[in-house]
């Protein structure tokens, strides 16, 4: 038996409770691990709360990611003692996930601790700081370079613009922090932003083509601030857009991308390739400065994971929240 947060339905009616489960209820999978640390993420905000239909089998246990140590493997790649990190793959929604202190998955959903991370410090980063990165990858990709001008990082006081704000800082851009909260300003400008821009600006109606005014930017948002975010993009600008706290509607215009060779580049990072995902933690331990990563961070007691999530979906909770699990595992 293990402690769990575990959610269940009847009928129409989500309950979620702290509970204990049995280890022979867990679901398939090649490799079985004692969980260290998860996190408390926006989508298991709307899991636990029911805000939104994120989980699709019940019972579940949420928590879109975790780190821990292999206890059993039968996967060639993976052996007993092996610190690990899981993000995406459906699980926390198809699958059990991290928030628990004993998860069973598939080898080919892991991705080795890099050097240099701790196993707290991999969810410090987590599905949002991994995320951040492949979107500060995708920019790099469509050739957008800091001499260009100003990227915006929308819900900048968040986990995924968190930690974006300092990658991008940390590569030499100027970060126009794109935030609905003013107080964060002095947080924003710690992590590494330039210039702090009032949300209220790209919330209003959008326009066919604003003025131009950023190089590129990572959203987190969708909806009318996406909309806007492409409308005051540069010519030959590009977006990498990885979210829908805003709405997952977009009232934007064709002008942005055939007036001036706008590119949206939609990251996903759930079901993103292994090579790639590998690829953007190998270069989040190379480039992530972990000061800077410590001050976005909070620990929220696994017992207070339940009551923290509507507030999490209200935006009262800054940066990263790290769930520690079974922290004596390192």
């Amino acid at each position: 038996m293990f402690d769990a947060i575990l959610i269940d339905k009847t009928g129409d009616a989500q309950t979620v409770s702290q509970t204990t489960v049995s280890e022979g209820d867990l679901p398939e999978g090649d490799v079985l691990i004692d969980v260290a640390y998860s996190t408390l993420n926006y989508k298991d905000a709307l899991a636990i709360t029911g805000a939104a239909p994120v989980v699709r089998r019940f019972p579940m246990v949420p928590g879109i990611d975790f780190s821990g140590i292999v206890r059993e493997s039968s996967h060639p790649d993976y052996a007993p003692g092996d610190a690990v990190i899981l993000n995406g793959w459906g699980v926390g929604e198809t699958h059990w996930g991290g928030l628990g202190k004993v998860a069973r998955v598939k080898g080919d959903w892991l991705v080795p601790l890099p050097k240099g991370i701790s196993l707290r410090q991999a969810m410090g980063i987590g599905t949002a700081g991994y995320t951040a990165m492949l979107c500060v990858m995708a920019l790099a990709q469509q050739g957008i370079t800091p001499d260009q001008g100003e990227i915006a990082v929308t819900g900048a006081a968040g986990g995924v613009g968190s930690v974006a704000t300092a990658l991008l800082a940390s590569r030499g851009y100027d970060v126009a922090a794109v935030t609905g909260r003013a107080s964060e300003g002095d947080y924003l400008k710690d992590l590494g932003a330039k210039t702090i821009v009032d949300r209220a600006e790209l919330s209003g109606k959008p326009r066919a083509l604003g003025k131009e005014r950023f190089a590129g930017g990572v959203d987190v948002a969708g909806s009318t601030v996406l909309a806007n975010l492409l409308s005051m993009t540069r010519y030959g600008g590009a977006v990498a857009a990885c979210g829908l706290a805003a709405g997952m509607d977009l009232p934007a215009s064709v002008a942005p991308f055939i007036l001036r060779g706008v590119t949206l580049v939609g990251v996903d990072s759930v079901m993103c390739p292994a090579a790639r995902r590998r690829e953007a933690w190998l270069l989040l331990a190379k480039e992530l400065d972990l000061a800077k990563l410590d001050a976005l961070c909070v620990e929220l007691p696994f017992d207070q994971v339940i009551d923290t999530a509507p507030k999490f979906l209200a935006g009262q909770v800054r940066g990263r929240v790290i769930v520690p699990v079974s922290p004596e595992l390192g």
